[in-house]
């Protein structure tokens, strides 16, 4: 990749430029996260370029950056049981995301430009993602609690493509769609720093926290066989140490990798 007026190198800091451009309209960037790069944007002028950029399928949950457990909680459904298997990734900075219904209150605050349509499946439900990345996380937290504004985002690689996690790995018609690149491959580089190319993760682990029809799975009490139950549908970042998480919080639940995928 050619150093360009839209690229810049993380500074540590929130850049004023990005904040700018997903405060406008339409404005998509290029951000790190612990496994490579995703696309950022915050309406649908913004989405429709993502797809249109990345030539992704749009019938695939939104991803919903949160930048604090606060954020989440004021978005999406959660039970007692879920909202703690989140807080101990959050308290232990374990990059994690689900699959859940949005609350009518959280709804209110995704723009009212047709972005619902994009951000959500067939279902209504959308992957709440924390602890992604403190580059990006930064941006996130800010566009919410400055503005209530939220960040959709994805992986900034081609539709199925692999993310090597160094921004010259995006691609030629991401590099020229983003309105501007922000290069942290150091950073990238730091979470799985015994890993190259063809080890690392490249994407999170995600998990279904609902059912067929988009409804939250019941609390478990600690009983077993309770169906249905929360499902790892990709692998991914300490997909080991989640699965010992997951199994600390709920006594039954499923592998399926690719489900829905």
């Amino acid at each position: 990749m050619g150093k360009s007026q839209k690229y810049i190198d993380w500074a540590g800091e929130n850049d004023a430029r990005a904040l700018e451009l997903l405060s406008g309209s339409g404005g998509i960037i290029v951000s790190a996260t612990k496994v490579g790069y995703i696309i950022m944007t915050t309406d649908l002028k913004g989405l429709e370029k993502k797809f249109d950029i990345k030539n992704r399928k749009r019938n695939k949950p939104g991803v919903v950056l949160c930048g604090s457990m606060a954020q989440l909680e004021e978005l999406a459904e959660l039970n007692e049981e879920i909202r703690a298997f989140y807080q101990e990734h959050w308290d232990r900075d374990i990059l994690l995301g689900c699959i859940l219904p949005w609350k009518e209150e959280g709804k209110t605050y995704i723009p009212a430009d047709g972005s619902k349509e994009l951000m959500m499946d067939k279902r209504a439900t959308s992957c709440f993602v924390i602890k992604f990345g403190v580059p990006s996380e930064m941006l996130a937290q800010a566009l919410w609690e400055e503005q209530r504004k939220l960040v959709f985002a994805s992986s900034a690689n081609p539709s199925g493509s692999g993310n090597r996690g160094v921004v010259s790995g995006i691609g030629d018609k991401i590099e020229n769609g983003a309105d501007l690149i922000i290069g942290a491959d150091s950073y990238v580089n730091s979470i799985q720093p015994d890993k190259d190319e063809k080890s690392r993760y490249e994407q999170g682990v995600m998990i279904s926290m609902v059912d067929d029809e988009g409804r939250l799975v019941p609390v478990q009490n600690k009983d077993r066989n309770v169906l249905p139950a929360p499902t790892l549908i990709r692998k991914g970042l300490s997909v080991d140490l989640i699965t010992t998480i997951l199994s600390d919080h709920f006594n039954t639940w499923d592998y399926r990798q690719g489900t829905y995928y």
